[in-house]
């Protein structure tokens, strides 16, 4: 239970602080913080999170991330459906309460995209399915490749919160014009669950690309940089 806890808190603080600084700061009026501030708000998250409740859960806050490292020989199967109930539910109960915030507006009308993820007319820059499939397939593997050697019993001990937070930013400053930056399925969930229309219809995509990412990331380290 404690596990789950952690999951579920450290889920909700990374899409209430990340999802949160997109809706509410990327563009407010004339001093908003951009991409690159919503990139390291988003890295922010994980390595807060994964310092205060890593030791706990392992910090995974993400179900890519939970079966990447299931495929890696680091996390039992057994474990895996409550973790990514968890994280799912963590992200969600975030959503609702960005949407409470954000009703309370003066003037407010509609959430709009809600920093949903998309492709085609959904994403930020115009980019085809084909496009972010190929980017939200490769940004989770090396995502999930950082992990599991900031990781590894071989890495500086007490660094991985570190690396694993600006490998996050990292990837959302490349990412947010291409698909507003998935590599997390439960992220994607909860806010395309809120926005409604093509953003749901769309959501298979980022389920699949990061899910398949991470689980080819677990494979090569096991193969190659798990050895002594």
């Amino acid at each position: 239970m404690k596990k789950l806890l952690a999951e579920f808190f450290g889920t909700f603080w990374l899409v209430f602080g990340g999802c949160g600084s997109a809706v509410f700061a990327a563009a407010f009026p004339e001093l908003g913080i951009g991409f690159a501030g919503v990139a390291l708000a988003f890295g922010l998250t994980v390595l807060t999170m994964a310092f205060a409740v890593g030791h706990i859960s392992g910090g995974h806050f993400n179900p890519a991330v939970s079966l990447g490292l299931w495929a890696a020989g680091k996390f039992p199967a057994k474990d895996l459906i409550g973790y990514i109930i968890v994280q799912v539910v963590g992200a969600c109960v975030a959503a609702g309460a960005l949407y409470l915030i954000l009703s309370g507006k003066s003037g407010f009308v509609d959430i709009g995209g809600f920093a949903s993820n998309g492709y085609g007319e959904l994403s930020p820059g115009g980019y085809s399915m084909t496009s972010v499939l190929v980017a939200e397939f490769l940004l989770t593997m090396f995502f999930l490749l950082i992990i599991l050697g900031s990781t590894n019993v071989r890495a500086p001990k007490g660094f991985a919160p570190i690396a694993i937070g600006l490998g996050l930013t990292l990837i959302h400053l490349i990412s947010i014009p291409i698909s507003n930056t998935s590599v997390n399925p439960a992220r994607s969930t909860s806010q395309a669950l809120f926005a409604g229309g093509e953003f749901t219809a769309q959501l298979w995509l980022f389920w699949l690309a990061p899910i398949a990412g991470a689980i080819v990331a677990g494979l090569i380290h096991k193969a190659f940089f798990d050895k002594e």
